[in-house]
């Protein structure tokens, strides 16, 4: 197995790639700066210098991976098309480079109510909106596939446990990127977690259960 991250030097994707090392999982990361990426991710990690944008770079950049995690996303800006660039545009040319390579499992990591349309979060460009034509786009791919849709993300890390559920069922809650992290890698590694939607919040009263359960659960 190898890992491709797009948006490893991300809050969730920094996260993902270290992660992944210390499993002991090779990873390929996409990256725009690579001196600036060498600063952040494990020395372990080969960077490879691309954009989600230049659709025709991804397939090279893809090299011998084998699974893909795309935690991209778009910064808020002033730039009313960045989040269709960047959450629809971007995916959609990584899910052809994945499809062309044979890729055998992609992740992408979405977020918490993209089916509400009048979500606060579409005032910046709609971006719930085009996480959800990306998610679409996946789904149609004939890839196998995870799309996790974490609630709002924190950075600091707690003892909560992580509380799985279907598509469309959670609209509120937070989880730290850390338990994000580990939920995109547990993805891989079971069956249960295959071709589905799972929405994830941590939850102080939740019992924890283990990540097979945690999938197997998810209609």
């Amino acid at each position: 197995m190898k890992a491709f991250v797009a948006g490893a030097t991300g809050e969730t994707g920094r996260r993902i790639v270290k992660q992944l090392v210390d499993r002991g999982i090779p990873v390929r990361a996409l990256v725009r700066n690579p001196d600036a990426a060498r600063s952040i991710l494990p020395i372990e990690v080969e960077l490879v210098q691309g954009d989600v944008l230049q659709g025709s770079q991804l397939i090279a950049a893809m090299g011998d991976s084998t699974v893909v995690f795309c935690a991209t996303g778009a910064k808020p800006s002033f730039d009313p098309t960045q989040p269709y660039k960047v959450d629809y545009e971007g995916t959609k040319n990584l899910v052809d480079a994945a499809k062309a390579k044979g890729i055998e499992h992609f992740v992408f990591v979405s977020s918490l109510c993209t089916s509400k349309l009048f979500h606060p979060l579409n005032l910046f460009w709609l971006i719930l909106v085009w996480k959800k034509q990306a998610e679409e786009y996946l789904q149609k791919s004939g890839l196998t596939y995870t799309i996790i849709r974490p609630g709002g993300l924190k950075n600091e890390e707690n003892e909560n446990a992580v509380v799985m559920s279907s598509a469309d069922t959670l609209s509120e809650g937070s989880i730290p990127r850390t338990k994000v992290a580990q939920v995109c890698i547990e993805s891989i590694f079971q069956p249960a977690a295959r071709n589905k939607i799972v929405e994830i919040v941590a939850n102080p009263e939740a019992a924890p259960k283990p990540f097979s359960e945690l999938f197997a659960q998810v209609a």
